[in-house]
């Protein structure tokens, strides 16, 4: 059987980085005699130029049909006018919600030899290894009204944020059997002490929190959690979040590994592919980075590592997958470095293409008996 795995390169540095990524991809199915075919689409700034809008209909069409999707930023100063008809992060939100993926996952884990890279001090963000699943399709990036008005009083605008109990159950009860995976920690972020569906998410939590017994569950108010994750980020395991709160929470995180360029992401649904998993979209956190975009220079490890938890996350393939980790994990501890990841002492410097060379060469060291 085929799979299926649809490619959005996106803007900026998304061609670049995605493109090491889906090179490393082919590299490690090919040696698994795996059969997938990868097909590429347009989506973000790029579409809007060539087609008008940010998700073409051949595109969405494309997508709904495949097991999974590997992704690269989209937007850039290009497309950024408030009063544009359509901006390139509406393509990926529709088509978040179009593929029902509510659940964004982020795993944060620190690397012994970039500790440094990190603004934070070694003592504090020495082995931290937590995810962050951020809810996806619901609260205030969708809900309505969400428009600028006149009023009385001049220029007026509101956001609506909007929940109902599936779309918060739904993803607790995920971050719930995750943790229950993993060290079997779950901490849930609201805002009870002042917003309705804060309150809402916190009654729900604690209902199912009933279920999970052997969890040791716990609610931090969004405004502590975000000072608790820089003071003492080692006790956290899984954290889930409202959509807002887990977007600025996450970014947060990502210092903790001293680079964005580090970090991959899930976006998981509910609907199942031809392999039996959930569908997923899947994309480094890092933003579209048009100032350096096609001087390679970009970081492609954190789009390497996306297709790494494209393989475990939709194909079952998690051999293939700690095959990727390994080869990654290999290249920095011999001290290769991107130009955001610094130079620092016995530093070798090295460009994206450079990169996801060294981590295909690496592919061949890795032993899964070891």
């Amino acid at each position: 059987m085929a799979y299926k795995v649809l490619v959005l390169k996106g803007d900026g540095i998304g061609p670049e980085v995605v493109g090491e990524a889906l090179q490393v991809l082919k590299a490690v199915t090919r040696e698994g005699a795996v059969d997938i075919e990868f097909k590429e689409a347009p989506l973000g700034g790029h579409a809007i130029d060539a087609f008008g809008t940010s998700l073409p209909d051949q595109t969405l069409s494309l997508a709904r049909e495949s097991d999974a999707i590997l992704m690269g930023a989209v937007g850039g100063p290009k497309w950024d006018s408030p009063k544009a008809p359509d901006r390139p992060e509406r393509g990926l939100l529709t088509l978040r919600k179009e593929l029902g993926l509510f659940a964004n996952l982020r795993p944060v884990k620190t690397v012994k030899e970039l500790i440094g890279a990190s603004p934070l001090k070694p003592e504090i963000i020495n082995g931290v290894d937590l995810v962050v699943i951020r809810e996806l399709t619901g609260g205030i990036y969708y809900g309505q009204p969400s428009e600028r008005r006149q009023g009385k009083d001049g220029r007026e605008a509101v956001d609506t944020c909007f929940y109902t109990e599936k779309e918060i159950a739904r993803v607790l009860r995920y971050a719930f059997e995750l943790a229950r995976e993993r060290r079997k920690r779950l901490t849930s972020v609201d805002k009870a002490n002042v917003m309705a569906s804060s309150r809402l998410w916190r009654e729900i939590a604690t209902e199912l929190s009933a279920e999970f017994k052997d969890v040791a569950f716990e609610s931090q108010l969004v405004d502590s959690m975000s000072m608790h994750l820089i003071r003492r980020p080692r006790d956290f395991d899984v954290v889930v979040a409202e959509n807002m709160f887990g977007d600025i929470l996450t970014d947060e995180a990502s210092v903790l590994a001293g680079s964005m360029g580090l970090l991959p992401s899930a976006s998981l649904g509910e609907e199942l592919n031809s392999a039996g998993f959930r569908v997923g979209l899947y994309e480094p956190i890092h933003g579209s980075a048009p100032d350096i975009a096609g001087r390679d220079e970009a970081n492609p490890l954190a789009a390497i590592l996306s297709g790494a938890m494209l393989l475990d996350h939709s194909l079952s393939m998690k051999t293939e997958a700690e095959q990727i980790v390994h080869a990654v994990e290999t290249v920095v501890r011999e001290g290769f470095r991107t130009r955001d990841l610094g130079a620092g002492s016995g530093a070798k410097p090295v460009g994206c293409k450079a990169m996801g060379r060294l981590v295909r060469e690496r592919l061949e060291t890795f032993d899964p008996g070891a």
